[in-house]
């Protein structure tokens, strides 16, 4: 994973907009966000890719395929994924940049299993990263206290025997309560984020928990992007989870859209937080609308 130097914490906000000392805090769960000022959406995920290699001693080089998942690109060509590819000199590879919302990393992660079960490619490379600090009006406090910059990066090869399952769905048709148009800066219909981020993504999860034969206490970890404490805990109720079972890393980072689970996913393997056969629980959700759960054994 990768974070910008610049660290946004909560003090900035309460003197702007005459807050309380821990106002932020208890409706976000947010502590610091990060932002940049001079690198580019590419620069981040280049950067996240490089952590990977130094950290884990990682080769590129039989890498089949790039899915980069982010809403910002400041070129239209060439896509970030082709960046990735020149930065690292990978041969013959496919690239892909993907735009699908907030929820993106979990479209780019299914897309890449594809391609390995088929035995199109070996292994993949899936980033998703996020410069939102560029599209954020500082002057709206339903945004600017929430959202950050970052980018994550995952190495994917095929698992033998292993369980793997999604439940992802689209609903472009309320696609107005989060966007962000060309020129103008991010807007967000709290009460309806809300709304569908609790009700509509815990019937995704308990419709593939379901499908699958399997209870929520089966699951050692759900790792959702990092919206908002509050949503988290009341899809944690919803769905009959546990505090502890639902990974939250908000607090020092933000909310980083796309780059907010592979993040997450990256200090849980640090923590070595999870063994063998344990099953965890992917969510992702936000603009489109896009929603998507996978569950993964390990």
């Amino acid at each position: 994973m990768y974070l910008p130097k610049k660290e946004i914490d909560n003090s900035y906000f309460n003197k702007k907009f005459n807050l309380d000392e821990n106002w932020i805090y208890k409706r976000t769960g947010i502590q610091k966000r990060y932002w940049t000022d001079d690198e580019k959406t590419k620069d981040l995920a280049i950067k996240a890719v490089e952590n990977m290699i130094n950290e884990n001693n990682v080769n590129l080089q039989n890498i089949g395929l790039i899915v980069v998942a982010s809403t910002n690109y400041e070129d239209s060509m060439p896509g970030i994924s082709f960046e990735i590819q020149k930065k690292f000199n990978i041969k013959k590879c496919m690239c892909l940049d993907i735009l699908a919302g907030c929820s993106g990393y979990i479209n780019a992660l299914d897309i890449a299993r594809k391609y390995i079960e088929l035995d199109e490619v070996e292994t993949a490379l899936v980033i998703g990263v996020e410069k939102l600090s560029k599209y954020i009006d500082e002057n709206d406090i339903n945004t600017a206290i929430l959202l950050g910059d970052g980018a994550g990066a995952t190495l994917i090869g095929k698992a033998r025997n292993k369980m793997y399952a999604k439940n992802i769905e689209s609903i472009g048709q309320d696609g107005d309560i989060l966007t962000c148009i060309e020129n103008e800066k991010i807007y967000m219909d709290g009460k309806k984020i809300y709304k569908f981020a609790t009700a509509r993504v815990a019937e995704n999860i308990n419709e593939l928990l379901s499908e699958q034969k399997l209870e929520i206490s089966d699951i050692k970890y759900i790792v959702p992007h990092q919206s908002n404490s509050r949503i988290l805990k009341s899809l944690a109720e919803k769905i009959g989870a546990t505090d502890e079972q639902i990974y939250m890393n908000i607090s020092d980072i933000g909310n980083t859209f796309n780059a907010s689970i592979p993040m997450a996913l990256n200090e849980i393997n640090k923590k070595r937080l999870l063994k063998e056969n344990d099953k965890i629980i992917l969510v992702g959700y936000g603009g489109g609308l896009n929603l998507g759960s996978i569950l993964m054994e390990i």
